[in-house]
């Protein structure tokens, strides 16, 4: 399964930096005998430049770097790329040569290329007594909000923004394609009950993330989250 944000509106939610040009899309579709265009604006920046939280990547290179974590210090790493099949044995590895690590910060993050691994990894997080923590101007996207509903102690700047929207599997096949008893779908409830949400709060914030489609997205604020999940 396949929780990829969508990279315009991604572009879009970071802060603003010098660029060289804008790419302009237009989608356009008829609901309830109405037709709506959206556009959506992308800043284009220089060739080689990456941003997290609307700074360059290299602004928070750390001392070590295990697939998408970057090792801090000796008590801090922070997640900034994608998560995919490795990243639960990216994860130990890190730990085993920085035992010391209390502290996963989520400055600019993008979500997954495999759920499984991904709920695997938020495990892990959780087993190891991380917190995480999400910085002002911090980004959490699609499969990286399990990650941060992983930790042992969760928080977040008021102004962190956390972006949800429905997996997708090989097939293109979405949650409400199957039964919510499904197991597919019982993964993802099991494990939200599993990070310390109530039943009906897993419930409700599973139903949430699903309520856009996964070519969609829909934002949150560190209040809304809160309605979901004990934040510090």
């Amino acid at each position: 399964m396949l929780r990829r944000a969508l990279l315009p509106a991604i572009c879009a939610m970071l802060a603003c930096q010098p660029v060289l040009a804008r790419e302009v899309t237009t989608r356009t579709w008829v609901e309830n005998g109405v037709t709506w265009t959206e556009t959506t604006v992308v800043e284009v920046e220089e060739p080689g430049s990456e941003r997290i939280a609307g700074l360059p990547r290299a602004a928070v290179k750390g001392v070590a770097s295990f697939g998408p974590f970057e090792v801090l210090d000796g008590s801090r790493a922070a997640l900034v790329a994608e998560t995919d099949s490795y990243s639960p044995a990216d994860f130990q590895k890190m730990l085993r040569a920085f035992p010391g690590i209390h502290v996963l910060e989520m400055p600019d993050c993008p979500g997954t290329v495999d759920d499984h691994a991904n709920l695997r990894l938020g495990r892990l997080i959780r087993a190891a007594g991380l917190a995480t923590l999400v910085p002002e101007h911090g980004s959490v996207r699609s499969g990286a909000v399990e990650l941060f509903l992983a930790g042992a102690s969760r928080s977040a700047a008021p102004d962190a923004e956390f972006v949800v929207h429905s997996w997708i599997d090989d097939e293109g096949h979405e949650p409400d394609d199957f039964a919510a008893s499904d197991p597919v779908n019982r993964a993802y409830l099991d494990y939200y009950r599993e990070m310390g949400l109530g039943p009906d709060k897993a419930s409700a914030f599973y139903a949430l993330t699903n309520s856009v489609p996964n070519d969609q997205v829909l934002t949150l604020g560190t209040a809304d989250l809160a309605r979901y999940a004990a934040l510090n």
